[in-house]
């Protein structure tokens, strides 16, 4: 049933998300960035009215309360005018939330933008304080992102969940993590693990062994099963074999060019902003958006182009088709395999 809803869902590629990468400024320096972002970017950041104009696209076919934009970044609170671009977004008609490191996350400012009609937050959290400044490369991170999730936990008008990459660093530590979350009152956790690309891809510490990577989602499993306070899930990193409905409500399905899209700061129309790829499909300033919509994104569709290295005698192909588009490189090449590491994780 599942895989007849997966086709149906191919087939149909009706949009529900639209991610908008508002601006390549960052004021962190992530160990594990996929973007390499900084504080002054060699991008400008995109006029609103460029992404508003695809919006109105959008809405040529698509009734907007039905479609989210989530606003990425870097880091979109660098940007002083986001609540007045969240405010003309809302005034579209389209629900839209941000993806943040919550550096700048003042109470005064989450107020702004819970009055412009932000619906939803993720916040990152990638570990106890030591862990998590670290990771950041900032010894203030981890106090803002506390106070946030202290705000999110009293604001009732905000769909709001918490974040973390876990790498070989934090991985020992998630048990007292999912303590703390649940002391402060978070209800949503969301678990991923860090693929080899960016700044990530030369630090060992970044990539969680396969031994750990089992064991974090036996984590997951046990965590969903003896804690009811807070519903914790593994992301979308990739097809996981045995342990699909173990942690996760839904069965893996890339969405990246299916039902998500997503504008990249130049303009480039891509699907899932963790793409980094060169899988751009078209670009805002000489294409409409939902012409590239309708026509392109085939790659994204029909994943049979996949079906080669590793993939090519897979008996789980039907199940996992290639796995997630951000785990393959500029070639296609798949750049990490979360069955061959279940399976290397035994020994």
């Amino acid at each position: 049933m599942e895989r007849i809803l997966q086709k149906e869902a191919v087939r149909e590629h009706v949009l529900k998300q639209v991610f908008w990468e508002c601006t390549l400024r960052c004021d962190l320096s992530c160990r594990h960035c996929g973007s390499d972002c900084k504080t002054k970017s060699d991008s400008r950041d995109m006029p609103v009215d460029d992404f508003l104009k695809v919006l109105v696209s959008v809405a040529r076919k698509y009734n907007p309360h039905d479609v989210f934009v989530t606003i990425s970044g870097g880091e979109p609170l660098m940007r002083l005018d986001l609540e007045e671009c969240g405010r003309r977004i809302y005034k579209l008609g389209f629900p839209w939330g941000v993806v943040t490191n919550a550096l700048h996350l003042t109470p005064a400012r989450l107020e702004k933008l819970v009055d412009a009609g932000m619906h939803s937050m993720a916040v990152s959290l990638d570990g106890l304080e030591d862990d998590h400044n670290w990771m950041r490369g900032n010894p203030s991170s981890f106090k803002m992102v506390e106070q946030a999730i202290r705000l999110l936990s009293q604001q009732s008008l905000v769909v709001w969940d918490v974040v973390t990459c876990v790498n070989e660093r934090n991985f020992s530590s998630l048990p007292q993590m999912r303590d703390w979350l649940i002391a402060h009152g978070a209800k949503m956790w969301r678990i991923i693990d860090i693929f080899p690309a960016g700044r990530a891809a030369g630090d060992p510490l970044m990539l969680i062994s396969d031994r750990h990577y089992r064991q974090m989602l036996d984590f997951i499993r046990d965590t969903q099963k003896q804690y009811p306070q807070i519903s914790v899930n593994y992301g979308c990193a990739g097809f996981v074999g045995e342990y699909e409905f173990d942690v996760r409500e839904t069965a893996f399905q890339c969405h990246a060019g299916v039902s998500v899209a997503g504008v990249l700061a130049n303009g480039d129309i891509a699907a899932c902003t963790s793409i980094r790829s060169g899988y751009a499909q078209g670009n805002i300033y000489h294409d409409d958006f939902m012409e590239v919509w309708e026509n392109k994104f085939q790659q994204f569709r029909n994943h049979d182009w996949m079906k080669t290295g590793p993939c090519a005698d897979c008996n789980m192909w039907r199940y996992c088709r290639g796995n997630g588009m951000h785990l393959r490189d500029g070639e296609g090449k798949l750049l990490q395999c979360h069955l061959q590491k279940l399976v290397d994780g035994l020994n």
